[in-house]
């Protein structure tokens, strides 16, 4: 991707760094691209980002998202500092003049709506354009809940990741390209040991283990209307576009409930976080403490038990954001 403006060689600079740190920062280039488009036909003589530059690129387009608005701020604010470390000069947005969104809170479904799912789930139909379908969703909804997967590292996942044998799932090129292995329930690894035999008996290694349309990975909006279907069938209902229930909300949920019966079982909560923050993924522990908070308050009943175990451990409802 070509940069021409003033900020081009910081532009490389920035995304040349972030990806040498391991993050995969797709979409941000694209960002960068069009900011520096903006500088070149629209403040062609500036070679520094000023306030008022800043400002200009910040404006909120007509009908714009503040989620939208905030994800094109946020690759330029990072330029900027980006150039405030080298010794440049530039101005840097404060965090009180970046958009607010409202905080999403996660939907952890019920044992009772899991299994509502689930038995929907089961009753998918044949389909001819995606031959496979009703073998496949099953075993994906039930796959992102009792592991706790992100949606697109199980769309994504080839039949080599998926080892029978030892019962381990190997995530490959996850958040900050880390890889992680998942050891799968006893019952889990019967139903993927079932659903090997019905789809991938002369499938090559390299194959997508969970194919949808020509065989191709699902794509995250075709997952998101099944889920919506199966959830209207269930009788459980949807707040619509932006709201949830989700399909990463099995992924909350499955956190949730770990943590729950931890603390039911009065296992060490202190020597299981660290557990379930590698299960999950996460860069921090503090990321998965977020959880901790969430669990308090959806069973009141374990709060004090989980306040007495780990006391300022647990963030402020506001606290924290990452919740992927």
């Amino acid at each position: 991707m070509d940069y021409s403006s003033a900020f081009a060689p910081h532009i490389i600079g920035l995304i040349q760094q972030k990806r040498a740190l391991g993050y995969k920062y797709d979409s941000q280039p694209g960002i960068l691209r069009r900011f520096d488009t903006f500088c070149k036909e629209c403040h062609p003589g500036e070679v520094t980002i000023t306030r008022e530059l800043m400002l200009a690129w910040a404006v909120q387009h007509p009908g714009e998202h503040p989620a939208t608005l905030l994800g094109r701020i946020t690759p330029v604010k990072e330029l900027a500092k980006y150039i405030v470390r080298l010794g440049g000069d530039a101005f840097c947005l404060p965090k009180g003049m970046m958009p607010r969104i409202p905080r999403y809170m996660p939907h952890i479904y019920s044992n009772d709506e899991l299994k509502r799912i689930f038995i929907q789930t089961d009753h998918c139909y044949y389909c001819s354009g995606v031959p496979y379908r009703h073998l496949v969703m099953p075993v994906f909804f039930r796959l992102l809940y009792s592991c706790g997967l992100r949606l697109t590292e199980a769309r994504l996942l080839k039949v080599e990741d998926v080892d029978l044998n030892e019962g381990v799932i190997t995530v490959m090129n996850a958040k900050l390209d880390k890889h992680r292995q998942l050891p799968v329930s006893p019952e889990m690894l019967e139903r993927l040991k079932a659903y090997w035999q019905s789809i991938h008996l002369l499938s090559g290694p390299k194959d997508c283990f969970f194919p949808g349309r020509d065989s191709k990975p699902m794509t995250i909006g075709n997952v998101e209307k099944n889920l919506r279907k199966f959830l209207w069938k269930a009788g459980i209902s949807h707040g619509g576009r932006g709201k949830g229930p989700r399909v990463h909300d099995l992924r909350h949920t499955f956190a949730v409930h770990c943590l729950r019966r931890w603390v039911l079982e009065k296992k060490d909560l202190r020597a299981r976080l660290p557990v379930l923050q590698a299960y999950l993924g996460h860069a921090s522990l503090g990321n998965t403490a977020y959880y901790l908070h969430l669990t308090a308050d959806l069973f009141p009943n374990i709060t004090e038990q989980v306040e007495r175990v780990l006391g300022d451990i647990i963030p402020d409802a506001g606290g924290n954001d990452e919740t992927d």
